[in-house]
């Protein structure tokens, strides 16, 4: 007897009602892999890393483009970033060829170095919560059978060929601490196993080339997911993305709806149909933090396995649809609001304080910030530039018995200090904290968010 589960019998008659419910099932399953596979597309389509549309780093496949300064508004590619770190970004197809991660010495500087497989799942750990040294460390794909060269440092094994890699440095807002990292970015590098010798290269981030923006943009992320072309993309998902254990059934069931729609136009008819449906139905309200994690208290929601999914289908496409890229829970914890502690939506026409009492700042052992994106998980473009606030300002004035609190919404608020205000837009907003390397109360829920109360 085989071992093997029988599935689906090819010439199989499939009724619509069947075709959509496997269909809308897939939809939101394979959501994330397909966006992987047209992000990497699009933004490894370069001779050399550089900028797209002078904001975002762009770079040929097994390297990486570090930027010199926060990523500024604007850019329309990746919601949710940070105006805490200076980013790195690029992929990889690690079956090819493994990429080298180049880490120097960054001292008692906060760093992490990212690398995701096609699920979003984080499978490398490179900074400083992990005492990481200066190195090389190499990330190798799953079916990669080399041998890697003397000299590297340790490796990392991708479950995907595919892999998304994110070196993030945190840097304070002064000019003596930009200064300071401008002498250490240029070590920071990403490049192809066959480019190693064992020496510490060097690249002058500050002076690479800009790229024009491949389409016009809107206000909201560019789409990395054509629902009318899903079903088309799903099956190099299928044979490149193995199995976990206990999906092979699912894999057989969305072959066999797959090539019945090969045979069949109706069949594929129905199939973009329900891919348009749940696109709007499913993946847009994903966009609600309600719905990107437990709750986590006082109106905030928090995931508890970001980049470290397994089975969690709804989680993992929610956060690839609000906000891609997370770190490992230990690396970073996440917590995020749509509304005030009293569940209403917050809107920029009121004001609001987010009050931290004293000694009730996020438990960390790396930083902390409060950042403030407008209803796309975008940056509100404000006057002062200012996006966030938190660890990187030391400017913050505390209350006299040492509690911290910043004034939110489109005004500065009366007599609120100008350091402590966060510009909102006049419409709805939402409020995101990062607490990068939590301690343990964060991680399990004894530290609580503040609370959003509404001015007035």
């Amino acid at each position: 007897m085989s071992d093997v589960v029988a599935g689906p019998v090819a010439g199989t008659s499939y009724p619509e009602a069947y075709v959509r419910a496997v269909g809308r099932f897939a939809y939101v399953w394979g959501w994330p892999m397909v966006s992987m596979m047209n992000r990497r597309t699009a933004l490894t389509s370069v001779d050399e890393p550089g900028l797209r549309g002078g904001v975002l780093p762009n770079a040929p496949l097994g390297r990486v483009c570090m930027m010199t300064d926060y990523i500024p508004a604007g850019q329309r590619f990746v919601a949710c970033t940070n105006q805490d770190v200076l980013y790195g970004f690029g992929f990889g197809s690690l079956d090819e060829q493994p990429a080298v991660f180049q880490i120097p010495d960054f001292g008692d500087r906060f760093w992490v170095a990212a690398a995701w497989d096609q699920r979003t799942d984080s499978f490398a750990q490179l900074g400083k919560q992990y005492g990481t040294k200066p190195g090389f460390y190499a990330v190798v794909g799953p079916n990669w059978d080399g041998e890697l060269p003397e000299g590297i440092t340790g490796s990392f094994r991708s479950s995907t060929a595919l892999a998304a890699f994110c070196p993030r440095v945190f840097i304070e807002d002064t000019a003596e601490d930009r200064a300071a990292v401008m002498e250490l970015l240029p070590q920071v590098t990403i490049y192809p196993l066959d480019q190693f010798d064992g020496t510490m290269k060097s690249d002058d981030w500050a002076n690479v080339p800009t790229f024009p923006v491949p389409e016009a943009t809107g206000s909201a992320e560019i789409r990395w997911v054509d629902p009318t072309a899903f079903f088309d993309q799903l099956p190099a998902v299928l044979d490149t993305v193995p199995p976990l254990p206990g999906e092979e059934a699912l894999y057989q069931q969305f072959r066999a709806v797959l090539q019945a729609a090969q045979e069949n136009p109706a069949v594929k008819d129905a199939l973009v149909a329900v891919a348009v449906e749940a696109e709007q139905e499913i993946i847009t309200p994903l966009l609600r933090w309600e719905f990107n994690g437990p709750a986590a208290g006082n109106g905030w929601y928090s995931p508890k396995n970001n980049s470290q999914f397994g089975t969690d289908y709804l989680t993992r496409t929610a956060l690839a649809r609000s906000n891609m890229f997370e770190n490992a829970p230990h690396e970073t914890k996440y917590l995020f609001t749509d509304t005030d502690v009293e569940g209403t939506q917050l809107d920029g026409s009121h004001a609001y304080t987010v009050t931290f009492a004293a000694g009730e700042l996020p438990p960390v052992n790396g930083f902390f910030s409060v950042t403030l994106y407008n209803e796309h998980h975008f940056y509100f473009e404000n006057d002062l530039g200012r996006y966030s606030l938190g660890t990187k300002n030391p400017d913050l004035q505390r209350g006299a018995d040492g509690s911290l609190t910043f004034f939110v919404g489109n005004a500065k608020p009366e007599g609120a200090p100008a350091s402590n205000w966060l510009p909102a837009p006049p419409d709805k907003f939402s409020l995101y904290i990062r607490a990068y390397w939590p301690q343990q109360t964060i991680l399990d829920g004894t530290w609580l968010p503040p609370r959003i109360e509404r001015v007035g």
